[in-house]
């Protein structure tokens, strides 16, 4: 891979190093990541199906370590510090994610929904202090004035795009420094989307946002920087202007084009 093919950002948020997750010894779905996110900014992994996008998005809050034949190397510093080397509570605060499809628990009011994470981390908080917490993270995600007569209403009671944006609002709870999504808008119609867009546009103003999309589209329309892959590998990082209108590399091309994907 040529080095111009890499953008370089002065004084990253999160530095990845050399990262590499293999399913087993012989099956690399990342390898040998390096790049650098720049804070307050929307960065979009792309690539097509089984590049890597996903697991190398998990690799940022461990999450696979919830499995034992996973092996991940390298180094990620979030502000400096190796997530590795952190306790997993403290990772998972500080890098929220939100998942594909919305996935709200089914048996939790859209209240209790806000503030899962620190109950099922076994943290205690005074009820004013949960009060401040589900409302803020409900403003957060423009959905408090939607549900603020319905907080003790089962979570699936909302559409799919009100749940996606209570899913994120979870996410927010904890007071993230990063927040990673994994493909959030694909289950959802095109009013859903455009809100959960408009959104991620919003929060990037305290929040540093890493997206893994398919949607193209959407990476041109929101991200300030796109990262390609392909195979496992990092092939192109630059400002997503930058790539749309000249990508360097041929593959990069070829999949913006919709020669593959």
């Amino acid at each position: 891979m040529s080095e111009k093919n890499i953008i370089k950002i002065k004084d990253p948020i999160l530095s990845i190093q050399n990262l590499s997750v293999a399913y087993d010894k012989n099956n690399y779905a990342v390898k040998d990541v390096s790049v650098e996110v720049k804070k307050n900014t929307v960065t979009a992994i792309m690539g097509p199906s089984g590049c890597g996008k996903s697991t190398l998005l998990r690799a940022l809050n461990r999450m696979h370590e919830l499995y034992e034949n996973i092996e991940t190397k390298g180094t990620v510093l979030l502000n400096g510090q190796d997530i590795y080397k952190l306790p997993t509570i403290r990772v998972r605060r500080m890098t929220g994610m939100v998942f594909q499809r919305p996935n709200p628990f089914p048996t939790m009011s859209i209240y209790d929904n806000v503030i899962a994470g620190y109950k099922l981390n076994g943290i205690r908080l005074k009820k004013s202090e949960k009060d401040e917490i589900v409302e803020r993270s409900l403003r957060d995600v423009v959905l408090w004035e939607e549900v603020k007569d319905s907080l003790f209403k089962k979570g699936t009671f909302l559409s799919g795009g009100q749940q996606q944006r209570l899913c994120i609002a979870r996410a927010l709870a904890f007071g993230p420094e990063v927040i990673l999504l994994d493909e959030p808008t694909s289950a959802l119609d095109p009013v859903a989307t455009s809100k959960v867009e408009d959104l991620l546009t919003k929060l990037k103003e305290n929040y540093t946002i890493i997206l893994v999309t398919h949607n193209m589209a959407q990476a041109a329309r929101i991200s300030d920087y796109s990262l390609f892959m392909y195979l496992g590998e990092l092939v192109e990082y630059d400002k997503t202007k930058n790539m749309f209108t000249n990508p360097q590399d041929k593959r990069t091309e070829e999949y913006l084009t919709g020669k593959f994907g």
